[in-house]
Formats: structure tokens, sequence, C-alpha cells
């Protein structure tokens, strides 16, 4: 049997669906923007390319392999729920910075200190697994993308960002990070993520 649409159930059925997707952006923007994000400059933008200048960062820091699953990112809302010397409660803020697996390395999942608490003492964590770590400043061309981080996704944008950096006649590092800065539950198509790899 088939659902014949009139056409002004076309029109409520087309409003409808815009209002989802306006709700939904704005719920994203909304709740991206809630938290505080670390800083930088763009130097140029092509697109979804950019090449950005990053100061010194505070990261407070735990092992990670793939890509969270291990508990990683529990470790570390453990430390900013409170686990740490001063049971001080930490703000969340964007981006988690991510390293993946290397050969000869380990991967690595960081949070950015807030500003008003790296200007500080910094407390230190009660877990083993977690560290305060600096992130050294410096150029990054970045590519940024939405959907799932998934590593096929990783794979192919980062392909993407090497050529595009050959084609600038920029000289790039071996390896990479990858940065999310929404909640799991976010749809996919609202989804901010990035590729990161520094400049020599």
């Amino acid at each position: 049997m088939k659902l014949k649409l009139t056409g002004k159930k076309m029109v409520y059925l087309t409003i409808s669906i815009a209002l989802v997707v306006i709700i939904g952006v704005g719920w994203n923007i909304t709740a991206r923007t809630s938290y505080e994000s670390a800083a930088y400059s763009v130097l140029a933008s092509d697109g979804s390319f950019e090449i950005r200048e990053y100061p010194d960062l505070v990261l407070v820091t735990t092992p990670m392999k793939s890509q969270g699953s291990d508990g990683s990112f529990g470790r570390l809302f453990g430390y900013i729920s409170g686990r740490n010397e001063n049971d001080l409660k930490v703000a969340m803020t964007t981006p988690v910075f991510m390293e993946p697996e290397g050969r000869d390395s380990v991967g690595q999942m960081g949070f950015v200190v807030p500003e008003n608490v790296s200007s500080q003492r910094i407390p230190s964590p009660t877990d083993k697994a977690v560290q305060i770590k600096k992130r050294n400043g410096g150029r990054f061309a970045v590519i940024r993308f939405s959907g799932r981080m998934d590593k096929e996704s990783m794979v192919e944008n980062e392909e993407r960002l090497r050529k595009w950096i050959v084609a600038r006649g920029l000289s790039d590092s071996d390896g990479f990070e990858f940065a999310g800065y929404d909640p799991p539950w976010t749809p996919n198509p609202f989804r901010r993520n990035e590729i990161l790899i520094r400049l020599k």
C-alpha cells in the first residue's frame, strides 16, 4: 500500500524536517560553545583546511588504545571530577586531543587544562595512569570533517591533509593528532572532528 502525500502534508513534512535540523544544529553549537576551547590563531584557511598557530597548552593525559575504548576517557573524566590531590573539580574543555598508537609509541588521550587552573598550581592526579603534560605550541596543518571518527575516516582525512600540505610546499612531521569536540551521542552530521599535523 503506497502512502500518498497531499500538497499540504508535504509542506508540513518539509517544515517538520527543517525544524528538527535547525534544533539539532542549534543544540549542538550551544553544547559545544558552553565549554572553554583551546586557543589558536588561524594563519591561513582553505575550505576545510587551515594552518593554525597554537600556544603551549597544559594537558591532563593518559595512555590510550583503540580510540578510548580501554577506559582512557573515564580516567581523565575521573580526574576532572575531583579524583586529584585537592579533590578539585575541573571544568571540561574542548577538544579532546588524541594521538594514535604507533609502531614504537603508546597512544595518548588528553584534556586541555582550563586557563584558570593552568595559571595556578595544577593538582596532581591520584591515578598513576594519569599525568600532567605540556603540549608544545607551534604551527599545525588541520583538516576539519564531520561524521564518525573511525579508522577509515582517519586514514582518508590524514591522506587528504598530507596531500594538501605537499601542494602548498610545506614540510610536515611524521606523526599526527586527532581532536574531537563533541559528546558521543552527537549525531554524525553535526560532529566536529579534526586531524592536526605539526609543521616543521
